[in-house]
């Protein structure tokens, strides 16, 4: 999280001076820090024998590193800071996150029978978490077109274009994974239960994300929004896949858990 905050004000400061130095010291620290990032993950899988995403607590870990990872792709093509100082902002939050999260206990517990399956959690789940990051990171870029157009003067026609480019391509990335990640969900779902729209709360909250991203695709290529209407777009995703990913993930959850464990009880001891 240290090495995040370094990263974001390197990648800031060097907008405003030595942008050539400090921006490349910038993006080796952030290297740097998500190898740090990756070997903590790395260890949470070798540990639980388990897929990078198994709870809620995971999840901030895993969400925070791929916007990492998309971020330093994003420095290493266009060299400006901006992917630099998104993804170190996006990997201290998530983290920061991930560190209250892991306040509640143990973040290694068992995995309830129903969830146990490795197949479906490196699939599905996976690609879910990538569609979640990668829809925070086009809303971190929007906002940054924002702050930089709205308080400063430093949002020239040529970084504008640049950002522009990023939300788009970095848009398309998340509904494609938001995508397949719902319909490898539903498949898991008709495996399960029988029915490839159950764990409905779930499946409602991540299809609202590839609807959303849809919606601003489709209103980019007819011409409905420019620049400033597909930033707006894309920063109102934030609050979309904030709620898919705290709001119904634990009524999801707990339905699910519910479900399966009451199937297995006598009728009067089912729970409603």
């Amino acid at each position: 999280m240290t090495l995040y905050v370094l990263v974001f004000i390197l990648a800031c400061v060097s907008w405003l001076v030595r942008p050539g130095t400090l921006g490349r010291y910038a993006f080796y620290l952030l290297i740097f820090g998500f190898a740090i990032h990756t070997t903590g993950l790395l260890f949470r899988i070798y540990l639980e024998g388990r897929p990078p995403v198994t709870n809620l607590y995971s999840s901030a870990v895993f969400i925070g590193w791929g916007a990492v990872l998309l971020g330093i792709i994003l420095e290493r093509f266009y060299r400006n800071g901006i992917g630099s100082a998104t993804a170190s902002i996006l990997g201290f939050l998530t983290l920061l996150i991930a560190h209250h999260l892991s306040l509640d206990g143990d973040t290694m517990e068992m995995m309830r029978a129903v969830l146990d399956t490795n197949g479906w959690l490196a699939t599905h789940v996976v690609c879910i978490t990538l569609g979640y990051a990668s829809t925070y990171l086009a809303g971190f870029l929007a906002l940054m077109y924002i702050v930089r157009g709205v308080f400063t003067s430093s949002l020239d026609e040529e970084t504008a274009s640049s950002l522009s480019r990023m939300v788009y391509g970095i848009v398309c990335f998340a509904t494609l994974f938001s995508f397949v990640g719902t319909i490898l969900g539903g498949i898991w779902a008709d495996q399960s239960w029988g029915r490839f729209w159950d764990g409905i709360q779930r499946k409602n909250g991540a299809l609202l994300i590839v609807l959303w991203n849809a919606i601003i695709l489709h209103a980019r290529w007819g011409g409905l929004v420019r620049q400033r209407g597909l930033m707006v777009l894309a920063v109102f995703g934030n609050i979309v896949t904030s709620w898919s990913w705290f709001g119904v993930k634990h009524a999801g959850d707990r339905i699910a858990f519910l479900r399966f464990y009451g199937q297995s009880l006598p009728v009067a001891h089912r729970p409603s």
